[in-house]
């Protein structure tokens, strides 16, 4: 059966808006007319996330579906490495399977640094034979983004190799370039490399935009530089996007990309600028089958009352509507949880810290950024063992292998301004080991137990206070709605902020301090890694 749908058509390739009307057949536009009788609504492409890990979420590709198009989100170009790192292909495809029980469509890639380093413990591998039967898989799009960019650099044989398969089956490749200039970017982008999610300066943009990358200006819940690069949406329409990269439940209860939209238009930008960047530059850079509000494309696109407010009325995926008034119009069946978690119990004896030298390093946060930087503190002479100390803002941290029992590393932290209890989580990216930090042993022991009990989660410990969200599939995810997600995090977040932390997502910021592909000074399960030099480190210099 035909549908008929009017409204004020805003057209992105031709960038012309006019009144009209769709005609839509078994799922296709199969004609545009114009009708000068139509009104309202604005009829939009729908939009896409062009770089996310659902995981991040801490929802199914499911539930996240059901929050995301209610936002105006028809489609995401998704990395699982996430899960990926916890239990290999079978978590991909958990991913997969589950995306497609709704109708977002789920555009997932082939990880391609599992685990990230080998200066850490995962749990799983994807050598270069694994990625490449992924990425001749018919569900599986691209190569994800190449974190291990001194590999590519010094033409390390199996990231080639992971390069080479991408180029066989004319695949596109992610990239991962944080600070990355000069000569060293050139074999970087060289090596096939076509976009960067990570920069963080518009000078390090236009040396990228000059080498043919696209740039992806991201907005998440810890790593927000679009306020820093929006200006690319007007000088470099067509080699942005916009991504979120990570974003929590209850940041994604809020808005998706139409807010990144919304606030590109309140800065000033054209509107077919920014639809160029949400829209029209991910179908077209990594050919999705995503319509654009063309004849002939598959029906997907919003509706809105006005521009500027980006509020969206409805949200239909290849011609049936799936959101109305802010609400999705399908229902999510909760998945059977699958896990790999073997991690043994900590003493506060396991978490002392014995003086070896005169200073230590101090692994420095800012908030917003998942850059850090590499402070250095004096130790105390006469000093034998060294505590956090949170009226100085010098918090412990601790990581334990969450796939073998394993005694924790140990450093020091500041920037969180936690003065009361502990923080724990079984997201650390990017191998999702247990990471924690502290103002004391006692209640960091206790926030690593508990996760231990429960399978995974997040968690804050204060004494005899305890409160948990429980993450049963692959420690990453919940079963629960967004909404439901978000109330229990907001509500241990709250806690957190209420015991004196600074930073506006401080578990979100606290997992990206396990991820030693980001400079400059981070820690694995394996001890504290220095970004800049690429090794591990010592605590004390």
């Amino acid at each position: 059966m035909r549908q008929k749908l009017s409204g004020i058509v805003v057209d992105p390739v031709a960038r012309r808006q006019f009144p009209g009307h769709l005609v839509i057949y078994q799922g296709r536009i199969i004609d545009i007319l114009p009708d000068s009788e139509a009104r309202g609504p604005f009829i939009l492409p729908g939009l896409i996330d062009s770089h996310i890990h659902v995981e991040s979420s801490m929802l199914t590709p499911a539930a996240f579906a059901q929050k995301a198009v209610t936002h105006g989100t028809v489609a995401v170009v998704a990395d699982p490495h996430e899960i990926a790192n916890v239990l290999g292909v079978p978590g991909i495809d958990f991913m997969i399977d589950n995306g497609n029980q709704v109708p977002l469509k789920f555009y997932f890639g082939a990880p391609s640094c599992v685990p990230a380093t080998v200066f850490e413990n995962s749990g799983a591998k994807l050598t270069s034979r694994d990625v490449a039967e992924l990425l001749r898989r018919d569900d599986i799009f691209f190569l994800s983004e190449m974190m291990n960019f001194p590999g590519v650099i010094g033409r390390d044989p199996e990231v080639m190799a992971k390069l080479a398969a991408a180029a066989k089956m004319g695949k596109r490749v992610d990239g991962h370039a944080p600070g990355l200039r000069g000569t060293d970017l050139l074999a970087y982008v060289q090596a096939g490399i076509s976009t960067d999610h990570e920069s963080v300066t518009l000078t390090e943009c236009y040396e990228k935009l000059a080498l043919g990358m696209n740039i992806m200006l991201r907005q998440g819940s810890s790593a927000r530089n679009f306020e820093v690069l929006h200006p690319l949406i007007t000088s470099h329409p067509n080699q942005c996007m916009l991504c979120s990269d990570d974003l929590k439940a209850a940041d994604l209860a809020c808005g998706h990309i139409n807010l990144l939209v919304k606030k590109g238009l309140s800065l000033g930008h054209g509107l077919f600028d920014l639809l160029q960047c949400a829209c029209v530059n991910p179908v077209r850079h990594y050919q999705l089958g995503v319509g654009l509000l063309q004849k002939n494309d598959p029906a997907d696109f919003i509706m809105v009352d006005n521009l500027e407010g980006m509020e969206v009325k409805s949200t239909w995926i290849n011609g049936e509507m799936v959101s109305a008034k802010g609400q999705s119009l399908f229902e999510v069946v909760s998945p059977m949880p699958i896990n790999n978690f073997k991690v043994a119990p900590i003493t506060t004896e396991l978490l002392q810290i014995r003086t070896r030298g005169v200073k230590m390093k101090v692994i420095e946060v800012t908030d917003g950024q998942i850059v850090t930087g590499a402070g250095c503190q004096p130790v105390a002479a006469g000093s034998h063992v060294v505590d956090a100390d949170p009226q100085t803002d010098l918090l412990k941290i601790i990581v334990q292998n969450r796939y073998a029992p394993a005694p924790p590393s140990l450093g020091f932290v500041r920037g969180f301004g936690l003065q009361h209890g502990a923080i724990s989580s079984s997201i650390a990216h990017d191998s999702h080991n247990l990471i924690a930090v502290g103002s004391n042993d006692q209640d960091l022991a206790r926030a690593v137990n508990l996760l231990e009990e429960s399978g995974g989660g997040i968690c804050f410990v204060c004494g005899d206070e305890e409160m948990m969200l429980a993450l049963p599939v692959a420690g990453l995810m919940g079963l629960g709605t967004c909404e439901e997600l978000a109330e229990n995090y907001n509500a241990i977040e709250q806690r957190v902020k209420d015991n004196g932390c600074l930073l506006q997502a401080p578990f979100m910021t606290m997992s990206f301090l396990a991820l030693p592909v980001i400079p400059a000074l981070k820690i694995t399960d394996l001890g504290l890694f220095d970004g800049e030099n690429f090794e591990l480190t010592d605590l004390f210099a």
